[in-house]
């Protein structure tokens, strides 16, 4: 999952994404697709989207947003992004944002406008509103994500302190109905990410042995882990195999393969499903990873499809085609190199498609996202793998008439 500083610090470590393990792979068979207390939703049928806590901020995304556009219908759980994790312990994030900022009338989920003296205000207020709404929506309050996976090190030293300190949080009593669960998103077990992890590749199996001991069979236990599936890879850096035991589904980020922290290029889809002629590095596109993960005995009903909602781009390209080179990365309404759909629809629409996924040449800039089309395509996909559904990162990139979730159901 990324936050606004993502493609800076993906520049400076050169790091896509990743997470897993081949040793034990067959103990992980025989017990994954049963130790786990059973998904809520059918296999197939989940469609998991996250909310992000900044967005409320500059991005003026708010819970309501999600009611307007008619995602609230589409969407089976929301993922919270995110709660920290520092000193050994899951944290809050940003306190203002989750439970103190006062909502208007106007931006609030049911035209309520909070008081002064009410015990809970802010985004967790919002959801519960939200899920007033909609009874059968579960929410997972997620911790980590590209900023914050530096504490997660610290935390794997006493895996059940760790999750003693997630389940307290998680369940504070002033917010403890707005939640149904954790999602962990470490970015990356026993790899080189913010800082140099080298917990071992037990680390994270420990971990979610730890939350699942601690929160039970009634809450949710998920984990976003990464995509990269070459020789060696992340994936072959942590146990995800012996963890699936653990965990009702893991979301593998199956986006963010190419970007412009390579700023010359080659320009590259971030998201492609399949492999294509020219790919810039082999194994780094969607049905790789989940064949990866699939071939390590995790069940597929185990595994989430991930889609971007936003696209990634280079400047100084005068190759429509993929595989041009660029002079850096192209200009984003927060950030350089990247975009929401929304915004990338009309400022530069698509021209080519490309293993599976869209790209767009429009002056010197070259861009790829997916659309409402190549979001079938990989529908298709997930189905024809029995996966156990689709989540996306996120919410606020999608237009506000929900065309892309719409695109997903």
């Amino acid at each position: 999952m990324r936050t606004p500083f993502r493609s800076l610090v993906s520049a400076l470590c050169s790091a896509v994404l990743g997470a897993g393990l081949l040793a034990g792979a067959g103990t992980a068979t025989a017990t994954a697709s049963t130790t786990a207390p059973a998904a809520e939703a059918a296999a197939g049928s989940k469609v998991v989207g996250y909310f992000t806590e900044w967005g409320t901020y500059d991005r003026k995304y708010f819970v309501k947003n999600i009611r307007t556009s008619g995602s609230g219908a589409k969407l089976t759980h929301i993922n919270y992004a995110f709660g920290n994790v520092t000193g050994g312990k899951c944290a809050m994030g940003d306190a203002y944002a989750a439970t103190d900022r006062a909502y208007t009338a106007a931006e609030s989920v049911d035209g309520v406008a909070d008081t002064w003296d009410q015990p809970l205000r802010g985004n967790f207020n919002q959801l519960r509103k939200l899920k007033r709404l909609h009874p059968n929506l579960k929410i997972l309050w997620s911790f980590g994500g590209w900023t914050w996976s530096g504490g997660f090190g610290e935390a794997a030293r006493n895996p059940a302190a760790f999750a003693q300190s997630c389940y307290d949080l998680v369940e504070n009593s002033k917010w403890a109905d707005v939640f149904d669960g954790i999602d962990i998103d470490w970015e990356y077990p026993n790899a080189c990410g913010l800082s140099c992890d080298t917990s071992g590749r037990a680390a994270f199996r420990n971990l979610m042995q730890a939350l699942r001991a601690k929160f039970g069979s009634s809450y949710l236990v998920t984990a976003a882990i990464t995509a990269d599936a070459t020789a060696g890879g992340k994936i072959d850096a942590a146990d995800y195999a012996g963890a699936a035991q653990y965990v009702n589904w893991y979301n593998p980020m199956t986006y963010d393969y190419f970007g412009a922290w390579d700023a010359t290029g080659p320009t590259a889809p971030h998201s492609p499903l399949n492999s294509y002629s020219g790919i810039p590095k082999a194994n780094m596109y969607t049905s790789a990873t989940i064949a990866k993960l699939k071939g390590l005995g995790i069940p597929a009903s185990k595994l989430l499809l991930g889609i971007g909602f936003y696209g990634r781009g280079w400047t100084g390209v005068t190759q429509s085609a993929p595989g041009g080179t660029a002079t850096g990365p192209a200009a984003g309404t927060y950030e350089q190199g990247i975009d929401d759909y929304k915004v990338l629809k009309t400022k530069c629409p698509v021209t080519g498609t490309v293993g599976g996924t869209a790209y767009a040449k429009c002056g010197s800039n070259w861009w790829s996202y997916d659309t409402p089309s190549t979001i079938a395509t990989k529908m298709t996909y997930k189905n024809d793998q029995g996966l156990g559904g689709t989540f996306f990162w996120e919410l606020s990139g999608d237009t506000a008439n929900g065309e892309l979730i719409r695109a997903i159901n």
